[in-house]
This record gives C-alpha cells, structure tokens and sequence, in this order.
C-alpha cells in the first residue's frame, strides 16, 4: 500500500474521535505546510489522494491530509464548535453549506482569479444557498450533478419511444410502456430521500420563480403554490412497480440496470452505482418535463462538490494555492471523469454518454438547483413525501409544510 493508502486509512479510522477535538494534524519542524483537507464523499476517496499526490509532486513544501468521515456534516459543525474548521474541505451543495456560509465561516473568494473560469450559472445555484455578505463567494462549485429521468436507450429503441419533451408526453411514454409490460418508473420509497428527485424536478419548475424568497416573508404557503407539484408527483409514482415501497435504493440501481424498468426517477449522482451492477445496454438521461412547453423547462442541478476554505485558517496561503490546484480544468475533468460528474468550469464538457443530452441546458445556463435545498433541513421533507405517496392526502402534505416550517421560522426569529 503507497503511503497515501496508509495514512488515508489511519485516518479513516481515527477522525471520528479526534474530528471533535480541535487540529488533528501534527505540527511540522522542518518548514512544511500540513494542510488538513475534510471530503464528504466516501466514493470519492481514493480519487482525491491520487490528485493529492500529484499536487504534492508539484509543491513538496505542502503536505495534504484528506479526512472522511461518515457523517460529514454532523463532523464539521463538532469541529466548528472546538474551533477547528478544516483548511479545506468539501462539502455536498445544500442548505447546511448555505447556513455555514451564511454564518461567515468559508473564506469570500470574490474577485480571485479562481472564479473567472466558473459557469455563472452554477455559482449562482451554490450562492443563492447563502453568503456571509451580499457580493460574497463562500465556495467554489469543484463538480456538478444534474438531477433528471435515467431511461434504458435499448428500450426506447425497441418500442419506437424518443425522450418525451413534455409532460403529457411523458405520461404517454409511461402508458406505452405500462402496456406492454414494462415497469415505466422504478420506484424505491422504502428509502423516503429517492422521491426528492421527482419532486425538485417538480417544484424547481412549477411554482413562482420567487417561491422561497416570497415564502421567507410571509406572502405565500405550499398550500398556495404546491398543488400541482404534489400532483404530478403523484402521477408519476402510478406508474412504478406495485413493491415500490419495499425497494431501496441499492434495490433500484440494480433493477434498473438489470432492464426491469424503462426509467429511473434518480440524477447522474446514481449512474457510478448503477454501473457496479454492468447494465448491458446505454443508459440515457433527459430533463424531466413539467408543463407543455419544453422551452420553459429547467434542468434541476446542484453543486455536488463544494469547494472552499476556512475563514479563519492560519494557512492560508498554501490553502489558496491548494484550491486553485483544484480548479485547474484538468484536474476538475479527471474528477469528473472518475466520479460521472459534470465539470462546472466554462469550455468544458462532461464525455460521459449516459450525460451528453444534459449538455445543452448548461451551455445555456438553462439550469436551477434544487428545491429541496431551500427548505431547512429541520423540515421532515422526505418523511412527509413518502407519507403523501402512500396515503395520497395532498392537502395533508401542503399543511404539514407549512406549519414545519413556520416552526423553523419561530424558532430562527
């Protein structure tokens, strides 16, 4: 095992404890910077300590230590509380980076040559999460996903189907294949997170653009705006397996890519997994269509990799020079490559084929994050999903959403 290996799997083992208890990393005597680097994604490892060791190549004065632990989040707000906020670290694109940003713990890259390379359409996604200042940049998109309907191309092609561009005809296409057979949607609810896809696709596309901004002050309710997002949702789960509430995600991605199913309610973030299970045919992705005109629809991404940097780290030099190693387009290609992301830097373009009718909507900025992630984590949104999709009780759903959030809202205020 190369050194990276051993010291990554010591750490694997120890950052648990020690991820509350202030510096976990030795201090140096020789004049070497030891930069403490915190990832979120376990899939993930062993591509950052390739990267890592080609850096350190590059910069033998720096010394990088990745750290992973399970649960991410609950880690890095323990350390925020010893005051050990890594150097660097990655963090997934949702609200708990917004609230983290918004508390002024990441640095402000505004105006660093790091930004310019950016699609603005996917920093505005990462910074309408929450900056510490208006005019602030508190993270840097490293890799994005796009959040859209998986479908078998050899299925499609057997039964004369092209990927539907509209709502009414992607019921058609639903129905087509419900006749013959074939299990339209494959549905996993026993884990309550896989209905937020459809859902996102839903509510980022239905719903006053201003939703949340209008929500925040007091001026709408999901009762108001949501109807029809909870129908549709609905809709679209009548067309899964009669099990789907016995099938979890593992269960899907293998069905799935076994041909049990013409589509799959899940984003590009699933295709590593599917893949695990070698599908013997292409897998295709197009944007799911909410309404009867394609020219409206929005393709839900988010920034699955949050790239940033303490505030307050007493490196901050050789945390920049890091992170803009990171950056370097043939470093964010190579992760993306590994990882079936989609690169966020301009000029780039993702050669995966299962994401290449996804392109467009990037190349013109055609593209919203995810709804969920404007809704505080406190809210049960998942519980209360795949409550709806069991008892159908719509006005239930848009109630319960609104009274968990004013309780967030009460307690913030």
């Amino acid at each position: 095992m190369s050194w990276h290996g051993v010291r990554t799997a010591a750490l694997l083992a120890t950052s648990l404890v020690l991820s509350a208890c202030g510096s976990i990393l030795p201090s140096n005597s020789d004049g070497r910077v030891t930069l403490d680097f915190f990832q979120f994604k376990p899939e993930a490892v062993q591509t950052f300590e390739k990267i890592i060791a080609a850096f350190e190549a590059e910069h033998p004065h720096i010394d990088v230590v990745q750290h992973h632990v399970p649960n991410a989040e609950a880690a890095v707000r323990a350390r925020l509380v010893k005051n050990a906020v890594p150097d660097v670290l990655t963090l997934n694109g949702n609200a708990t980076f917004g609230e983290l940003a918004s508390a002024g713990v990441f640095h402000d890259f505004a105006g660093d040559p790091v930004t310019e390379n950016v699609n603005p359409a996917v920093q505005q996604i990462l910074d309408d999460l929450g900056t510490h200042r208006p005019g602030e940049i508190n993270g840097l998109p490293l890799a994005a996903n796009a959040n859209g309907v998986l479908y078998n191309k050899d299925l499609f092609a057997q039964h004369g189907v092209t990927p539907p561009t509209t709502w009414n005809e992607l019921i058609a296409v639903a129905e087509k294949f419900q006749a013959a057979g074939i299990t339209p949607f494959y549905g996993t609810l026993k884990d309550s997170w896989t209905a937020l896809p459809a859902f996102n696709a839903l509510a980022a596309n239905l719903p006053p653009r201003d939703f949340f901004a209008q929500r925040a002050a007091g001026n709408t309710t999901f009762q108001e705006a949501y109807p029809e997002v909870a129908d549709k949702l609905a809709e679209l789960y009548r067309y899964a397996q009669p099990d789907m509430l016995s099938r979890d995600y593992n269960a899907g991605n293998q069905a799935f890519a076994q041909g049990r199913a013409a589509m799959y309610l899940q984003g590009s973030y699933a295709l590593p997994a599917i893949e695990e299970f070698g599908p013997e045919f292409e897998i295709g992705t197009f944007a799911l269509p909410p309404t009867e005109d394609p020219s409206r629809t929005l393709l839900v991404s988010g920034v699955d990799v949050a790239l940033t940097m303490s505030r307050s780290t007493e490196h901050p030099e050789e945390a920049m020079t890091f992170i803009r190693y990171l950056m370097r387009p043939d470093v964010v290609t190579t992760y993306a490559r590994e990882q079936n992301a989609i690169p966020p830097l301009k000029g780039l373009r993702s050669d995966d084929p299962a994401l290449v009718e996804l392109l467009p909507y990037f190349d013109q900025g055609r593209i919203t994050g995810y709804p969920d992630h404007r809704i505080p984590p406190a809210v049960p949104l998942k519980a209360l999903l795949q409550q709806y999709l069991i008892d159908g009780r719509r006005d239930a759903l848009l109630r319960a959403l609104d009274g968990e959030w004013d309780k967030v809202q009460a307690r913030r205020s």
